[in-house]
């Protein structure tokens, strides 16, 4: 039996990168492969990037169509920039209007235009969930240097932060189940760890090594179980 070929579109979650806790920058880590997958015969291309969006993971898609039938399965990982704010716009005018770097009805409408043209070329993509973010920690960073009050006065309160990126992983289950892609819900193992902020480091929203260890294990857990049903 030949190995399994998987590329992967998505941002820095998906690249695997981390802060590090002690010198505060950000770093990659080794892809363990049987970790992953639990076994050798696995080939994995990966073409996420740090700060990707879904206009991006689709200019990336064109530019590799030609490649995707060669893949048994095209995983995508995105949303957790684009539901990012300019929050240094935010924090010098909090009274005004402000949208994220892709507003929801677009992201839905270019995650869409994703799986088309992942499907168009032959392609079988797989969608994960977005990890969630620990609110606290992710304002703390994103304020750092700028005018916190004005940010919290503008959100409400610090767990809007939270809410707001729920609503882009909502949208991509529902895009999932719209459009019968295979899903991967790496969210849910987080959430029901009782301190799931255990597994994020300190900007609130890359996991840690604890936390891309449970993603390892679900992302080989529930793709094993799609490739038996």
């Amino acid at each position: 039996m030949g190995a399994r070929e998987i590329c992967v579109f998505g941002d820095s979650i998906a690249k695997g990168v981390v802060l590090h806790p002690i010198t505060s920058r950000y770093e990659i880590i080794k892809l363990n492969i049987e970790k992953l997958f639990g076994r050798n015969k696995v080939n994995i291309k990966n073409y996420s990037m740090f700060g990707c969006t879904v206009a991006k993971a689709l200019s990336l898609i064109k530019r590799h169509a030609r490649e995707l039938t060669g893949y048994n399965s095209v995983f995508l990982e995105v949303g957790g920039n684009d539901c990012d704010f300019a929050w240094n716009e935010i924090a010098a005018n909090p009274e005004k209007e402000h949208v994220p770097k892709t507003p929801l009805g677009e992201f839905k409408s270019l995650y869409e235009q994703v799986i088309e043209e992942i499907r168009n070329n032959g392609g079988k993509p797989t969608i994960l969930t977005l990890p969630p973010l620990e609110p606290n920690r992710f304002f703390n960073w994103v304020s750092k240097g700028i005018n916190k009050d004005n940010i919290l006065q503008w959100l409400g309160d610090v767990d809007m932060i939270y809410r707001w990126q729920e609503m882009y992983n909502i949208e991509v289950m529902l895009l999932a189940t719209k459009m019968d892609v295979p899903i991967i819900d790496i969210r849910s193992a987080f959430l029901k760890r009782n301190n799931y902020g255990d597994l994020i480091c300190s900007d609130g929203i890359h996991p840690n090594n604890d936390g891309y260890d449970l993603i390892f294990k679900t992302i080989g857990e529930q793709y094993q179980h799609q490739l038996t049903v």
